[in-house]
């Protein structure tokens, strides 16, 4: 395997672990009444490759299931990374 894809692959790793923890996390904060992650961090979390990751967090925790923008931004955000991951693997055009 390529020294790149070895890179691709561990950087999805932990950006959708480190979503996942984020959800956990801001949950957990939620129910305590304390200091939250703004929503523009979680997007971000997605958006930088941890997706997949966000939308289990938000399931798994039963977090910002309730808002519009995070249960179809998420989704969409996944689509346009797996368009964009078939489009440079050369899969796509």
């Amino acid at each position: 395997m390529k020294p790149l894809v070895i890179a691709v692959i561990i950087w999805l790793c932990v950006a959708n672990l480190g979503a996942l923890i984020l959800f956990g996390v801001d949950k957990k904060r939620a129910k305590e009444g304390r200091w939250r992650i703004p929503e523009k961090t979680l997007f971000l979390s997605a958006i930088l490759g941890g997706s997949i990751g966000a939308i289990l967090g938000m399931h798994l925790f039963r977090h910002k299931t309730k808002h519009w923008y995070f249960r179809y931004g998420l989704p969409a955000i996944l689509l346009v990374q797996i368009g964009l991951g078939l489009w440079l693997s050369g899969v796509l055009g």
